[in-house]
């Protein structure tokens, strides 16, 4: 029984990787907004909950080089691919141990989901810090706030919406809840 968890969680993860990789296909048609929905996330953060947070690391860690790679640089490679990698793949680790801690209440959806978007936001501006500092560019505080909550807020409405619904309605099917 403990092999088909596993298989299941790997076939779930390659679903995850692969919504991840189209769903900027598809955001990107809605003028103006589109990159700032954040459509690598859902995927990635819905992965942690889902698979756990081995997988939720993997996915997120994954997506933005994998993307970018097969793009031919969308998103960038230096910095943004790789600031994304270490922001996705906090949210994928965050959201999957939180939620493997706490109990099986829809409030601990939240919490999880609430506490992986803020420690993943704060690596992003981390690494892209660093990456900036090592190739002898600034990132500074206003740079920071506008990457990570400004231009970002149509994703975080989305993502508060979305995620825990969808999490709830997973958590109450035998096949997710036996995982």
């Amino acid at each position: 029984m403990k092999d088909h968890r596993h298989i299941l969680k790997m076939v779930l993860a390659a679903f995850f990787l692969a919504l991840a990789y189209v769903m900027p296909y598809l955001t990107g048609q809605i003028p103006e907004v589109g990159s700032m929905l954040c459509p690598m996330h859902i995927p990635v953060i819905l992965c942690g909950f889902i698979c756990g947070p081995a997988w939720g690391l993997t996915v997120g860690a994954t997506a933005p080089i994998l993307r970018s790679l097969l793009t031919g640089g969308f998103p960038p490679m230096f910095p943004t691919a790789v600031a994304m990698a270490f922001e996705l793949a906090t949210y994928g680790v965050v959201c999957g141990v939180m939620y493997n801690l706490l109990p099986k209440r829809k409030s601990s959806v939240y919490v999880s989901l609430l506490t992986s978007m803020v420690i993943g936001r704060l690596v992003w501006g981390l690494v892209t810090f660093i990456c900036m500092s090592v190739s002898g560019g600034a990132f500074t505080f206003s740079a920071f706030l506008a990457g990570a909550v400004v231009n970002a807020v149509p994703g975080i409405i989305v993502q508060i919406v979305i995620i825990p619904v969808i999490v709830i309605l997973l958590s109450n099917s035998k096949t997710v809840r036996d995982m």
